[in-house]
């Protein structure tokens, strides 16, 4: 080969190599812009679905919205404002034992199931009349004023109530049997455990109440509703009572709290329960 055509050889391999490190060059370009694209839409992706679980988080709940703006409908057998005094018992009755409580607490389940029994009798006997007061703060938090948040923790309490103004409006009985059916062992949930939120469990304990089994009429109040803006201004009576009471349950007559043997939390035994409506009716 003669010393030119080995120089030409040369020169064309060198071009050759550049040609291909242009190519070369270039596909990295436009595999690093299609890297960088890609993180880009996943980077957009990832933040469009944080705003939209933003968005979704502060959008006003059912019982901040719709319900709360729903016109209120009143059970049977209730008085006051909006139906939201709720009295049982004898009429003659010359007392009147305020009963606070909270559907989702587990210690009015404590009270219900070893009390219970006996506040009933002691009803049914002409004692004392029961006005009861029911409310929702365990479906959420309180903020540094001590304003409710609603639906923070769950919606259980203010469902179970709408269930108990459906109870109501069949009977006052039904309404006692149903609170009782709620708070005992077999049906009441952990206070973590937001299952009076469905309707169908609210129905599968109303079941086994006598006058509400197979009730249609209850059952269509429990799913469409009817009570739900009554079990807010229910609730609201509790926010609002003039008795101090900031929890549950408590039991009030003629202003003042009965205690159990500790002078602070509500009377948890038959004894305890004895003891303070026996001093309250003599005062």
């Amino acid at each position: 080969m003669s010393k030119r055509n080995s120089l030409a050889a040369k020169s064309a391999a060198r071009e050759k190599l550049r040609l291909e490190r242009e190519r070369q060059a270039k596909r990295d370009k436009v595999k690093r812009q299609a890297i960088v694209a890609g993180s880009l839409v996943a980077v957009l992706a990832i933040a469009g679905g944080i705003g939209y679980a933003v968005v979704q988080n502060n959008k006003p709940s059912y019982w901040e919205s719709a319900a709360k703006d729903a016109k209120i409908v009143a059970p049977a057998n209730t008085t006051g404002t909006n139906g939201t005094t709720v009295m049982l018992g004898k009429s003659t009755a010359t007392k009147t034992l305020k009963l606070y409580e909270d559907p989702r607490c587990p210690i009015c389940a404590q009270f219900e199931q070893t009390v219970g029994s006996t506040v009933k009798t002691d009803l049914d006997s002409g004692k004392f009349k029961i006005q009861y007061i029911g409310g929702t703060f365990l479906d959420g938090d309180s903020d540094k004023n001590g304003k409710i948040t609603i639906g923070s923790r769950g919606e259980g309490s203010k469902n179970a109530m709408s269930a108990l103004g459906a109870a109501l409006n069949v009977s006052p009985e039904a309404f006692l049997e149903y609170k009782t059916a709620l708070y005992s062992s077999k049906y009441h949930p952990d206070e973590t455990v937001d299952k009076f939120k469905s309707d169908d469990y609210l129905i599968k304990v109303a079941n086994t109440v006598g006058t509400l089994k197979n009730n249609t009429k209850f059952q269509n109040a429990v799913k469409n509703g009817t009570y739900d803006a009554w079990a807010l201004a229910m609730s609201e009576t509790f926010n609002t009572n003039k008795d101090g009471v900031n929890g549950t349950p408590s039991l009030v007559m003629d202003g003042k709290k009965l205690t159990g043997s500790d002078g602070q939390s509500a009377p948890m035994t038959v004894a305890d329960f004895n003891t303070a409506i026996s001093t309250a009716l003599k005062a």
